[in-house]
């Protein structure tokens, strides 16, 4: 029977791979392939969640942290592994917190740190299929195309858009998004990717690893997210189709109720189901 691997879009997946100290260095490896040249991480730290979200389901996917670059700079980094629903909305709400929190007591000059918002998304947001691109990299720009500033960076990494195949992985960070993309099915590590970084990744998302207290939250973290890819994708190609036909305000709307009643059904928290569809229990009344 071959090894069998955690799913890293998972919350569980995401926060053993990336959350923790004992792995701070495959953090470091992966933010360096998308940070600027000028900002390689030399260590980082997990910082406080003190202003952000409380909401459960909110934090456990998203770290707070603290950058020293190779040259010295600070700077602040924001990762998530991405919610589906109102992500750009979400995106702007997030990264004003590491803004707003470097607000000093007294006479302070407004001087700010840089911050990146990085984000793993498993699901594409354009609107169109044809401007899906894989990264996207967003920084604030004036009517000319020239940077306004330097201290806010996105990237975002729509990962159904990642299709590279083994024999086409250029570069470190290839290598990364196909580790990510692919890792559940792998047998045995690729020839291409036996390097430390990816040989520690593999064998900490290895299912066997995980305690008798571990194994429950995955299993109900692999639940949600299975449930939730099924409903959504399906019902929003649904919801899409039948817009066409009776307009797409009415048929998106139609859409969610129908996915918000099937979650329900699987016993998915409300708490999810409203996050994901931005449908209220009191929706379903009547």
């Amino acid at each position: 029977m071959r090894p069998r691997y955690i799913n890293p879009y998972t919350d569980f997946g995401f926060k053993r791979l990336f959350g923790t100290i004992a792995n701070k260095s495959l953090l470091i490896d992966f933010l360096n392939c998308l940070v600027l040249p000028q900002h390689r991480i030399a260590d980082l730290v997990f910082r406080s969640n003190e202003g952000l979200p409380t909401s459960t389901s909110e934090r456990r996917a998203i770290f707070d942290l603290r950058c020293v670059s190779e040259t010295g700079e600070h700077f602040i980094v924001e990762m998530q592994k991405a919610k589906f629903q109102f992500f750009k909305d979400r995106a702007l709400f997030y990264a004003t917190f590491p803004i707003k929190n470097q607000a000093e007591r007294g006479d302070w000059s407004f001087k700010l740190e840089p911050v990146y918002f990085v984000a793993i998304l498993d699901f594409l947001y354009d609107e169109s299929e044809e401007k899906a691109k894989f990264l996207r990299e967003v920084q604030l720009r004036d009517q000319d195309g020239k940077a306004f500033s330097d201290k806010l960076h996105f990237r975002f990494l729509q990962m159904p858009a990642f299709k590279k195949r083994e024999d086409e992985l250029a570069s470190h960070f290839d290598k990364w998004c196909y580790f990510l993309k692919h890792l559940e099915t792998f047998s045995v590590l690729p020839e291409i990717l036996r390097e430390p970084v990816f040989e520690q990744g593999l064998e900490t998302l290895r299912e066997s690893a995980l305690t008798k207290d571990e194994l429950p939250s995955y299993e109900q973290s692999l639940k949600e997210y299975r449930d939730l890819v099924v409903y959504i994708r399906e019902r929003e190609e649904d919801a899409r189709a039948e817009g066409v036909a009776m307009g797409k305000a009415e048929g998106k709307a139609e859409g969610k109720l129908e996915i918000a009643r099937n979650l329900l059904a699987k016993n998915i928290p409300w708490e999810v189901i409203t996050e994901t569809t931005g449908i209220q229990p009191q929706d379903l009344k009547g």
